[in-house]
């Protein structure tokens, strides 16, 4: 019996290894704006425009499940300031508005609606305040934490917080109508934030632009660089000041594990607006964002806002719809499954880490070679040739990213032919071939500074 490989450079916690297995999730921008017809509020709405008038979180939460998104996380409070939960530090949310007679608490609804449907919960709570007139002040940094605490204290687990760069600007202000600047790195004692969460939500993932658990892939159109690094040297970071280049594709090496999240709205903006009803994203466009977000070994976070009535609208349920059936239709057999493997070097020569292991469906087996062997190969031999147009890898994530290099290559009768090349493989590469490719035989050729340890290879 061998010893498994030693873990390489950073390593995602278990709260990270939980999040990257989800994959997909859904983002829910629902607030004044929706109603005022803004993408940002300037904090001067009347709570009384906040009136969905058929709001019904399980639309909400079924529709995303039928997508086979994992989980919500809720706009809890958007830059305009108004809380879509009853705080108790402040009149400008829900419980001054028309909804549920002043009763309602928007942020409960959804919670429950996830917990009904399966799903993860998590919320967004924005740093910058538009409407409170102390913002700038160290009064309103401890508005800020009493609220996230609320958050944290009162609507059961969450898988993820979300905070947000943008900070500081022009707002209502409590009537003051004027530019207020703050210094995002300090102001907002991203430490005591940051300890809340960790001691009331210890399972939940934080994003911002340099982590704590989850950065910013730098850009809202759906895509994430290639190569995409899982690992990121945070201390460069803070919300609100952020290397895009370097977010796209991370650091290699980096000092943290800190992987990508790739938000991206159904629509081309974040709340709903009638204007753009016909302008939805479709099936086919959400399936180039699939392929270049999740295939490139991140999270997809997919804005779908509620529109007035407080549903999914049904031009964006169908779009998710017909995605939905085209991954199912793609991804329902592993083409793989049956191959013979071969593998140029396994570790100790022993069955613990052989080269079937990339096929059990298991995450917790893989195969590796000798310490040694930093590059290997795996050959793929099928009973009669495939027709091949998506290829799957996934490394060992607890072992760290290993592999610096990959190439696939098909047996074309007397010699091999590249399809493709490139580096970076993680927590998932999706190799979208332009053409589908027909072979007897396929070969990976794996390299890096240690050995590989590779969980899954999927063909389809």
């Amino acid at each position: 019996m061998s010893n498994p490989p030693l873990p390489y450079g950073p390593t995602p916690s278990t709260r990270q290894l939980a999040w990257q297995r989800l994959e997909t999730y859904a983002f829910l921008h629902f607030t004044v704006n929706t109603f005022t017809d803004k993408e940002w509020g300037y904090g001067d709405e009347s709570p009384e425009v906040f009136n969905p008038t058929a709001f019904d979180a399980d639309q909400l939460a079924e529709t995303a499940k039928g997508a086979g998104l994992k989980g919500l996380i809720l706009t809890a409070k958007h830059h305009d300031g108004f809380c879509l939960w009853p705080s108790r530090y402040t009149d400008h949310s829900v419980k001054a508005s028309p909804f549920r007679g002043g009763k309602g608490d928007v942020v409960r609804e959804v919670s429950e609606a996830c917990a009904h449907a399966g799903l993860r919960f998590g919320v967004y709570l924005s740093p910058w305040d538009r409407n409170h007139k102390y913002y700038a002040s160290q009064y309103y940094v401890a508005y800020y934490l009493s609220q996230l605490e609320e958050l944290c204290s009162d609507y059961g687990p969450l898988f993820e917080v979300w905070f947000d760069g943008a900070n500081g600007g022009d707002g209502y202000y409590g009537g003051a109508r004027e530019q207020r600047q703050i210094d995002a790195s300090t102001y907002y004692e991203w430490d005591k934030v940051r300890a809340l969460v960790r001691r009331l939500q210890p399972n939940a993932c934080m994003f911002g632009d340099g982590g704590p658990d989850i950065r910013w892939v730098g850009n809202e159109e759906g895509w994430a660089g290639d190569p995409c690094w899982a690992t990121l040297n945070p201390a460069d970071f803070y919300p609100g000041h952020a290397d895009l280049s370097r977010l796209q594709h991370g650091d290699r090496p980096g000092t943290d594990w800190l992987p990508a999240e790739v938000d991206v709205s159904i629509r081309p903006g974040w709340f709903y607006h009638a204007s753009e009803d016909a302008r939805v994203k479709t099936p086919e466009q959400l399936l180039d964002i699939y392929y270049a977000s999740v295939g490139h070994g991140c999270n997809l976070l997919l804005n779908l806002p509620p529109d007035r009535r407080g549903l999914i609208h049904e031009a964006d349920a169908a779009s998710l719809r017909g995605w939905r059936k085209a991954l199912d239709e793609t991804f329902a057999t592993n083409l793989a499954q049956g191959a013979k493997l071969t593998a140029s070097n396994v570790r100790g020569g022993s069955g613990e880490f052989a080269a079937e292991k990339v096929l059990d469906g298991s995450t917790e087996t893989y195969w590796s070679t000798d310490d040694e062997v930093t590059s290997a190969e795996l050959v793929l031999d099928f009973e009669q040739p495939l027709e091949v147009r998506v290829i799957c890898l996934r490394e060992h994530l607890p072992l760290g990213q290993r592999v610096e290099e990959f190439a696939l290559d098909a047996w074309e009768g007397s010699s091999w032919r590249q399809l493709a090349e490139g580096q970076s493989l993680g927590s998932q590469r999706l190799l979208r071939l332009e053409q589908p490719f027909t072979t007897p035989r396929l070969r990976l050729r794996l390299s890096g500074p240690v050995c590989p340890a590779l969980e899954e290879v999927g063909m389809y």
